[in-house]
């Protein structure tokens, strides 16, 4: 990778950050859904297990398994139309035609029961914030970024444009998911924003095939599935996410959209019950065990602050004998 590209990805990594803290800012001053917690149910397996490893690894199978092999098997010279485009027209085309299949692709799997084993996952969340986007099935994610970045490549785009595209996938995958209380307007009708996409995440039949667009709203409006009542879902539980139990963990997750059962059930296994409550009490002990840290340091704390105190008064008790000895000579 050469310098210019290392430097790109540098920009674009932080302006990344900057985008998550400034929206994790504005969830906690306007919040959509008020009450949310930070830490909410499932935040350490979004974070964990689908942003970093998930993304880690299916990264290097779709680019160094399935995108680089099919671009070395094939001359694709012949079909490098956007070779001598500006990189920002470039990034354009790619963003408007991905979105238009994604906008389809989406569309098909609420609408096939295959597929929809795919995407369910993602929709599970029944405490929708800006990181519910990256809680997405392994396979969903194999096809979609597969064609989402293999024409960027076989096309002959600027090495740029990776990089650029990648983070606006991630700069909307945050906003539109976001638990804020933002209203677009009139921009609505072309940019996606959590006001139409958190209905989509919402528990009602009239949402399930509505409001599938991703980044440009207008795909919504033009094919007849926008949909906006002018209020909210409501902030019970059964309001959002799916109407059926979903498994909690990360691979009983993927295993449940190969072959459906009930968690509950499970549990009679001992190895199960092991395993399944094993990152709760891991979770558990860390966390007494930072509040135990946090005690510690309370009670040392207090306890300077008395001896600080307590010095403090003896020194001005001897200070004030002193005087009175003086006086009196």
């Amino acid at each position: 990778m050469s310098s210019t590209n290392m430097n790109l990805l540098t920009i674009t990594t932080s302006i990344l950050f900057c985008w998550m803290f400034f929206i994790i800012l504005m969830e906690r001053l306007f919040p959509y859904r008020k009450g949310l917690k930070f830490f909410r149910e499932g935040f350490w397996v979004d974070l964990v297990w689908y942003t970093i490893i998930q993304s880690y690894f299916l990264k290097i199978l779709i680019f160094d398994y399935i995108i680089q092999p099919i671009n070395h098997s094939f001359d694709w010279s012949a079909y490098q139309f956007v070779k001598h485009w500006s990189v920002p027209v470039q990034v354009l085309f790619f963003l408007i035609t991905h979105d238009f299949y994604i906008y389809w692709f989406h569309r098909f799997q609420h609408a096939n029961k295959f597929l929809w084993r795919t995407h369910e996952a993602h929709h599970s969340g029944k405490e929708v914030d800006f990181l519910e986007g990256s809680r997405s099935h392994a396979v969903e994610i194999i096809i979609n970024q597969t064609i989402e970045f293999l024409p960027i490549i076989v096309l002959g785009a600027d090495p740029a444009v990776l990089p650029i595209k990648a983070l606006l996938d991630a700069v909307f995958g945050m906003f539109i998911h976001a638990n804020i209380d933002v209203k677009m307007g009139k921009w609505k009708y072309i940019f996606n924003s959590p006001e139409l996409h958190l209905w989509h995440h919402a528990n009602y039949q009239e949402v399930f095939h509505a409001n599938f667009s991703t980044k440009f709203a207008f795909w919504d409006y033009l094919f007849g599935t926008a949909y906006f009542p002018g209020h909210k879902p409501g902030n019970e539980r059964e309001n959002w996410g799916l109407y059926y139990d979903f498994p909690k963990d990360y691979f009983l997750q993927h295993a449940f959209s190969i072959k459906r059962f009930d968690e509950k059930k499970l549990l009679r296994y001992k190895w199960f019950a092991w395993y399944y409550n094993l990152r709760p009490n891991i979770l558990k002990k860390i966390t007494h065990w930072i509040e135990d840290l946090e005690h510690s340091f309370m009670v040392e704390n207090s306890s300077m602050t008395y001896r600080r105190t307590e010095q403090q008064e003896n020194k001005e008790k001897n200070e004030s004998y002193n005087h009175h000895s003086e006086h009196i000579k």
